[in-house]
């Protein structure tokens, strides 16, 4: 049966003319673009309780004043501003108090007639006959003044204007007055407005509802039991939130399998929507089922399949009856990225949303970054301080378009011209912000990764710092020290002369502070008899002589890369030039039977269930760039390293100090 799949798939390879029109990002967007209708989706009422982040579809006329009556501004006295003429602390004028008490939301009842005044509460209406009031701050009170009766009395140390401490009717708002306008975004102050003039409920525009739907038969939703070869659908929890950020309302579709008439009704139910996306699918390998069903749509249908974008070739964009239809990369980098660049602004101009602002940043990039001729590349990057006040360095996260954790991590991107093979190290660049602008973590941490990292950053960020980490290996830690770039380089390198760790790497204005110790092994399946039992070097000798005994290797620059050569020698056994970026990565290619051992610290090996032969225990400890050593976050980092709390969470996750 598997022969025969093997045969069926060939064949239909063979057959394939996949992505015979491969165009433009900008020629797909206009394609897309000339047969949809961009207008909003009409308009609904909503409670004031759900307009948050909603857009007016209409204008909003006043049907009343705000205020609604004329009314003080303090605690004090309503009176005619003409009774207090020539007052002064020398001097005062005494006025007598009407038998009333104006509060807030009280009818007034009586006419401050020449002569008196009336005692009046902040907001409190004001009566026929005054036009001032006067802060009970400036006054006295007088209770039997001389030769005038009884009664109370107050005394004026100042003089009142007209209008003084009055609002007056409609000197907010105005009848008939537009106070919102149509396409406004209603945030917390908008919603007050419509508070103010008695609205309960405001036309809006009506969300899109975009149906998200997930193919493959490989893809299992999250809270299932994991397969064997499975992966879990994180693309649809992405994309729905991407949607609802984006002002449109997610239709979850689930998953359908490599299956026509499924993908079918799916796709049919899809369109009962204002959008359709699809996740997958849009390739043309063995199992790629979404192309094939979009290919039958029609009124145009498909208007662009294939991109000449990285990541986002596969991309495919058409429109049936108006209505949008995108099958998204199936990697979620790539389907962020075409979602974000192709979809989002088609849903924010159905919700009625402006387009969204668009910010770049200069940046200087750090190392040097190959691309692919023929297609332009965009590049996900995360921007860090350099040496000098306001220069930005762009480190680019090279996790691939399967990652799930590129975006989140990402500052913004930066796109390498079609033409281009190669950015040289030191090349300015423009990055295009993702969001809006953040302000700079308090501490910038670049080099190795360990789990015991963990520890010492994760009290830091639950006591309010902010933390950013670049994994860029200790040799790339190293190199962002020396250029000011980062406030710590965690790093693991073994000088092979002298042995020694970390120090004879040191360069003048770099200081070392003391880490933790992790011993360094080799990882192999428990119970493999070319293992088992045997001494590390003994064991690495032997396997480097039998070419089905395959290592995977560590990456050029790492730590550990410098150990395996050592512990090598001029032996460049099978799976030598297969790198692996970290100590898990090397643990996991073991435990699935892809490799056969490897070198990795001993943390890594317990967390896979994997043999660990004990090589050499290594010093992971800590580079700070002088001028950053006084740092308030530097010196907290220093502090927290030190800390019983973190030498004993270090232990109990097989670390030493």
């Amino acid at each position: 049966m598997a022969t025969e799949d093997v045969r069926r798939f060939v064949a239909q390879a063979a057959r394939q003319e996949q992505f015979l029109d491969v165009v433009s990002g900008e020629e797909a967007r206009a394609r897309f673009h000339r047969h949809l209708d961009l207008t909003p989706r009409g308009a609904e009422s909503v409670t004031l309780a759900g307009a948050l982040g909603r857009v007016l579809a209409t204008d909003v006329v006043a049907g009343v004043d705000v205020p609604g009556f004329d009314r003080s501004v303090v605690d004090g006295f309503a009176l005619r501003a003409a009774d207090s003429l020539g007052a002064a602390e020398d001097n005062p004028i005494r006025l007598r108090l009407n038998d009333e008490v104006l509060a807030a939301g009280r009818a007034p009842a009586l006419t401050v007639e020449p002569g008196t005044a009336t005692v009046i509460a902040t907001g409190g209406m004001l009566p026929r006959g005054a036009d001032a009031v006067a802060m009970v701050e400036h006054t006295e009170p007088v209770e039997t003044p001389d030769g005038s009766g009884g009664g109370l009395f107050i005394a004026l140390s100042r003089p009142s204007t007209p209008g003084a401490f009055v609002a007056a009717a409609g000197s907010d708002i105005g009848r008939g007055e537009v106070v919102l306008w149509r396409g406004q975004v209603l945030t917390s102050r908008e919603i007050g407005v419509l508070a103010a003039i008695g609205q309960a409920e405001v036309a809006v525009v009506r969300r899109p509802r975009v149906a998200i739907l997930s193919t493959g038969d490989e893809i299992v939703a999250p809270g299932q039991p994991m397969r064997t070869g499975a992966v879990y659908d994180s693309n649809a929890a992405i994309l729905a939130a991407a949607v609802a950020e984006s002002g449109g309302e997610p239709v979850p579709l689930g998953i359908a399998a490599d299956e026509d008439s499924a993908l079918e009704a799916l796709v049919a139910q899809g369109l009962e929507c204002d959008a359709l996306l699809l996740s997958g699918g849009t390739s043309k390998g063995a199992g790629d089922r979404s192309h094939r069903v979009v290919a039958r749509l029609r009124d145009p249908g498909i208007v662009a399949h294939g991109v000449a974008l990285k990541p986002g070739k596969p991309l495919c964009l058409a429109v049936t009856r108006g209505k949008p239809v995108v099958i998204l990369p199936g990697f979620p980098t790539s389907a962020m990225f075409t979602f974000h660049s192709f979809v989002a602004p088609v849903i924010r101009a159905l919700a009625g949303l402006p387009p969204a602002a668009v910010e770049t940043v200069p940046a200087t990039l750090p190392v040097r970054l190959g691309s692919e001729r023929g297609r332009t590349e965009y590049v996900m990057v995360s921007l860090v301080q350099g040496a000098e006040e306001g220069a930005l360095a762009a480190y680019p996260l090279s996790k691939g378009s399967g990652a799930v954790t590129a975006f989140s991590h990402a500052d913004g991107f930066l796109a390498i011209d079609a033409q281009a093979e190669m950015v040289e190290a030191g090349t300015p660049v423009s990055v295009q912000r993702l969001g809006r602008s953040l302000a700079p973590a308090d501490l910038i941490v670049v080099g190795s990764q360990c789990l015991g990292l963990n520890a010492v950053l994760g009290g830091l960020i639950a006591g309010g710092m902010t933390v950013k980490a670049l994994n860029v290996g200790s040799m790339g830690g190293l190199a962002a020290a020396r250029r000011g770039e980062c406030d710590v380089a965690p790093i693991h390198l073994m000088d092979p002369e002298t042995e020694a760790y970390n120090t004879p790497f040191l360069a003048p204005g770099l200081e070392l502070v003391a880490g933790y110790r992790r011993m360094q092994g080799i990882v192999f399946r428990r119970g493999d008899p070319r293992f088992e039992g045997r001494a590390a070097a003994e064991a690495a000798r032997a396997a480097a002589e039998r070419p089905d005994c395959i290592l995977i290797n560590r990456n050029a620059g790492s730590g550990t890369r410098i150990l395996a050569d050592r512990l090598l020698g001029a032996a460049r056994p099978t799976g030598y030039w297969t790198q692996a970026k970290s100590h898990n990565a090397v643990a996991v290619a073991v435990a699935q039977g892809r490799a056969d051992w490897g070198l990795a610290i001993e943390t890594a090996a317990s967390l896979y269930g994997l043999g660990f032969l004990p090589l050499r225990e290594e010093h992971y400890d800590f580079v700070i760039p002088a001028a950053r050593r006084d740092r308030p976050a530097v010196r907290r980092f220093v502090e927290a390293l030190e800390s019983v709390e973190v030498a004993d969470s270090l232990r109990g996750m097989g670390f030493a100090r």
